[in-house]
């Protein structure tokens, strides 16, 4: 009976270990967007998460910005990046090869979806 019990709780651990794991993220990845007044936009990120911290970039057609306070937890993500035109909150969502990013700049908000380029 205590080696089921002991068997059961390994398996639980195990099980709640995988659900807590961070999203793989480091790699390229790209999003193509329209911004709320009308520009379309492309974006590119590059990303190296250790452990619960990301770092990276996110580059535009004509800058290229470092990622700050980047942090990973299970499948959500989240960093901020000083762009040329102010700094950008970015809240994301990962699954699978798409990260789900809410965006926040200034008052205004916009969803983008960003697709795994590499690894």
């Amino acid at each position: 009976m205590k080696k089921r019990v002991f068997c059961l709780v390994v398996l639980i651990g195990a099980s709640l270990s995988l659900l807590a794991a961070a999203a793989d993220v480091s790699g390229k990845w790209k999003a193509e967007f329209t911004t709320p007044d009308g520009t379309q936009r492309s974006n590119t990120f590059t990303f190296k998460a250790d452990g619960a911290n990301v770092t990276g970039t996110v580059a535009g057609t004509q800058d290229e910005t470092p990622i700050k306070n980047g942090k990973i937890n299970g499948d959500e993500i989240s960093f901020s990046a000083d762009r040329p035109f102010g700094t950008f909150t970015y809240n994301g969502k990962v699954s699978g090869n798409e990260i789900k990013f809410k965006v926040t700049f200034n008052d205004q908000s916009f969803d983008i979806t960003a697709k795994r380029v590499s690894n």
